[in-house]
């Protein structure tokens, strides 16, 4: 038996968090020989389970539940579920927990992002969040009356919970702060025709409203309206968890995310970071990123065990991709565009499907598709490779995305 194999088989591990990242970090880690123990915290008392269903399947009563299949048992993890981890003493490779401390001698903290909460609406009967299985459940019956549900939010998630409540027959609105859906995330250009899809869809959309207060049965706007609520649904955005952190010498940045490096180790030795809790340099777009989406708890965890078990693991710069199912079309995303110097359609975005393609110096760094997945799947490799583009190929949304490569 090697040194390698007899140091693994001491070793504890320590991952907190049970999400997705968590739980694929502890099985990179038996995939890849970690033959020491594994400790898996979570803070829900529910098997681990995905968070992509809660908004479509679960929300509207078609699945109970989204448990991942995994054996953990048979896996050698020891599963501690229900369990808040309040804080970590690194030097003294230690975690605090409710029930007491739990030694490592390697700690992955996986603990993912909390949703963001409109200030004054704490307690206010009605007010709910979409984040986890059990706020997906306390819905389900608010859509099955069909409800008047005031959504406040534009994103993602409040897209895609208004298309759940128009399948349930609500009377959906919809208020955004900003001046159209996705401000935060895409250029005007971009989301301006996302917006006619919430009225199409029978949702109205308020763009330009702020909320100035939440009381029951009604939510009050800045400029006066009242609007009438018989349930709240507050989708602003999501936070690294990262709170119980204060005092642990982990670096943060200024979003509260942990600092990783190109190897999701932190600050501190023996502590990596992974998924929605972590922003890693990218060498590949040339800054820091912070990506809040599924495909990155699923891939960062293979280099995290990589680099736990003594493996060369190559450094983690991902071409982020993440979907939405909203209001009757499939929406991809791939790549990083603050750093595009030109963009470019690809089909007419008053129809279905269509394309935009974020170039920089003519290769591209960025692609959206509306029901065009091949476009995403070649753009996504196209991204990877670099290579540059003919942009009037690009252009021609009836030329294959992979044949606009030049030369």
């Amino acid at each position: 038996m090697s040194e390698q194999q007899t140091h693994s088989e001491t070793r504890h591990v320590v991952v907190v968090g049970a999400g997705m990242a968590g739980v694929q970090t502890a099985v990179a880690l038996r995939e890849q020989g970690f033959a020491g123990a594994i400790t898996l915290i979570g803070a829900e008392p529910h098997q681990p389970y995905d968070r992509p269903p809660l908004s479509k399947a679960v929300l509207l009563g078609k699945a109970e539940g989204s448990a991942f299949e995994v054996d953990f048992e048979a896996l050698g993890v020891d599963l501690r579920l229900g369990l808040e981890v309040t804080g970590v003493r690194p030097a003294e490779h230690v975690v605090v927990t409710e029930a007491g401390e739990v030694g490592y001698d390697t700690l992955v903290i996986a603990t993912g992002a909390e949703p963001l909460t409109l200030p004054g609406s704490g307690g206010v009967p009605g007010v709910h969040l979409l984040r986890t299985l059990d706020d997906a459940r306390r819905l389900r019956p608010v859509l099955d009356q069909r409800h008047r549900i005031v959504v406040v939010g534009a994103g993602w998630i409040g897209a895609e919970f208004a298309t759940a409540a128009r399948d349930a027959g609500c009377e959906v609105t919809v208020v955004e702060a900003a001046d159209r859906p996705l401000a935060g995330v895409l250029p005007a250009e971009v989301a301006a025709p996302m917006a006619g899809w919430y009225a199409e869809s029978g949702a109205e959309l308020l763009t330009g409203a702020r909320v100035q207060a939440v009381v029951p049965g009604e939510v009050l706007l800045a400029d006066g309206r009242r609007l009438p609520a018989d349930a709240v649904v507050i989708g602003i955005g999501a936070r690294p968890a990262t709170g119980w952190l204060t005092g642990s010498d982990i670096a943060l940045g200024p979003e509260g995310a942990i600092t990783a490096d190109a190897r999701l180790r932190t600050s501190v030795p023996d502590v990596y970071a992974v998924g929605d809790c972590a922003s890693f340099p990218s060498a590949r777009f040339g800054e820091r990123l912070l990506v809040h989406h599924w495909d990155n708890a699923l891939q960062g965890p293979r280099t995290v065990a990589a680099d736990i078990v003594g493996e060369a693991a190559a450094d983690y710069d991902p071409v982020p991709y993440f979907w939405s199912e909203q209001f009757g079309r499939f929406v991809q995303y791939a790549g990083h565009h603050t750093d595009a110097d030109e963009l470019v359609w690809r089909g007419d975005p008053s129809e279905a499907p269509w394309s935009v393609c974020w170039l920089r110096e003519g290769a591209l760094v960025a692609v959206l598709a509306v029901g065009r997945p091949r476009d995403l799947a070649q753009g996504r490799k196209l991204i990877e490779t670099a290579k540059p583009l003919d942009r009037e190929r690009v252009t021609d949304s009836a030329v294959p995305l992979k044949s606009a490569v030049q030369g």
